[in-house]
């Protein structure tokens, strides 16, 4: 065994103490860093010909690295859908990597089935039924994926076609319709095959709404009566938090057959709040759904799950066969149910946080983000210098310049929010206007975090756009 590797084992608990400090350090202090990583990033070092230990490696982890990182898990991070890390799940991650389970199968372990039992908890949490089965992925972008490559297989065998075998040119053109599909629905299709301009995008309601027109989504399905169909609905947009009316879309399934796929990322967790949760009725009619937990449920990147109905099309689809790992019997492995044979535990982090709080912590955090986003919401819609593009729904704020909304204005706005280490925020394009997103899903984030938020947009409004 090479000497400095030696010498890392013999000292394993002095390395992991010092790697728990600089970890202690960087998360006690993310409410006074700043938000975003100033200056340019340093340049790149050529690679070590001898080792320098654990110890030596965080020590220039923390010097040249460490300052440069943004504070994306902390309360004023908004841009995108961000959640942070709670610290029982930051607990579990570090565990996933002590214990380095591969949970590509049981492998003479027990950790297949702590993912199952998360699975199941995270089913009650949403509201889905028993017939939901599910597994870890990386994310939302995968987690659709997997409930497209599902609805394809769906397709073929209404179809007489077995696409895990013939592939998808034998299955021929598919559509996918859905009002306001998230990117990570056309990316995909390009995966699968199914080609980015078989989307097909559905009027939306009027008056500024993002979610779909149902009437108009039951005449593109008449349209294509006889051809099998997957709609994508939407549990949460992306800009405005709207909701698809899941109910409705899932009665069109009486008279018409379609894979109802609901893109749930963050929108899913109204689940947890009951004066929220009328938004996901219908939810648990939905052939797969997608949800990411590195989102709202406030766990370490990356960690998403994918719900359906239809294992049975699951495994055909993802089922490995080989001599050392078996054909799936029973309860399938989960390398037979995703694109991935060796997969993280990801399930423990999750596991951890919902044992360390509970369906009423979590539901806590849902409700403060919320009542956040409304204050920033009220806050911005009384300066004089922006305004709000849309209403806030559930826990982000759309909002643009009062005046001249042009794209190189608000880039500058977002540019100066960032430059000030206050906060950060993603840019958007809403009914054809340049704005911003201030998404709320961070555990730590506080009635003082928005206020600051608030303050430092008035005086870049104010100040750097004019």
């Amino acid at each position: 065994m090479d000497r400095t590797l030696a010498g890392d084992l013999a000292r394993l608990p002095e390395l992991l103490q010092a790697a728990r400090d600089v970890a202690a350090r960087e998360v006690a202090g993310l409410p006074g860093r700043p938000v975003a990583a100033p200056g340019p990033a340093p340049g790149r070092a050529p690679l070590p010909a001898e080792g320098v230990g654990g110890e030596g490696a965080l020590a220039y982890f923390t010097e040249r690295w460490a300052p440069g990182f943004s504070g994306s898990a902390g309360p004023r991070y908004l841009g995108f859908v961000t959640g942070g890390a709670t610290p029982a799940s930051v607990a579990g991650d570090w565990l996933t990597s002590a214990f380095d389970q591969n949970l590509s199968g049981a492998g003479g372990s027990r950790a297949e089935e702590l993912e199952r039992e998360t699975v199941a908890w995270l089913r009650e949490l949403f509201g889905l039924g028993a017939e939901h089965s599910g597994a870890f992925v990386t994310g939302a972008t995968m987690s659709n994926t997997v409930g497209l490559a599902i609805g394809r297989e769906w397709a073929g065998e209404r179809l007489g076609v077995d696409v895990s075998r013939q592939g998808a040119a034998a299955l021929g053109p598919l559509d996918v319709l859905s009002g306001s599909p998230h990117s990570s629905v056309a990316k995909g299709m390009s995966v699968l095959g199914l080609g980015r301009d078989r989307l097909r995008r559905v009027p939306l309601l009027p008056g500024g709404r993002e979610a779909v027109d149902v009437a108009a989504l039951e005449a593109a399905l008449a349209e294509r009566a006889g051809r099998p169909v997957i709609v994508v609905a939407n549990a949460g947009t992306v800009n405005t938090v709207d909701f698809d009316d899941l109910r409705a879309i899932a009665a069109l399934k009486e008279r018409y057959d379609f894979w109802l796929h609901v893109d749930g990322a963050f929108g899913a967790f109204a689940a947890l709040s009951p004066r929220h949760a009328a938004l996901v009725d219908g939810l648990d009619a939905a052939d797969s759904v997608c949800v990411d937990l590195h989102k709202w449920l406030n766990v370490p990147y990356d960690a998403a799950v994918q719900f359906t109905r239809h294992r049975d099309l699951q495994v055909a689809v993802f089922h490995n066969a080989s001599p050392y790992l078996g054909l799936p019997a029973g309860e399938p492995e989960f390398l037979h149910l995703t694109p991935e044979n060796s997969r993280r535990l990801r399930a423990l982090p999750a596991w951890f946080s919902l044992v360390a709080y509970g369906r009423a912590g979590h539901r806590e955090i849902v409700e403060r983000n919320v009542t956040l986003a409304r204050r920033l919401g009220a806050g911005i819609e009384a300066l004089p210098g922006l305004r709000l593009l849309a209403p806030v729904r559930l826990n982000v704020v759309c909002f643009t310049l009062a005046e001249d909304p042009s794209e190189e204005r608000v880039a500058r706005l977002a540019r100066a929010v960032a430059a000030s280490g206050e906060a950060f925020l993603t840019p958007t394009v809403y009914d054809g206007v340049p704005g911003l997103r201030a998404a709320f899903s961070n555990w730590r984030t506080t009635e003082a975090d928005t206020d600051r938020v608030l303050r430092v947009l008035a005086d870049s409004a104010c100040r750097d756009v004019n």
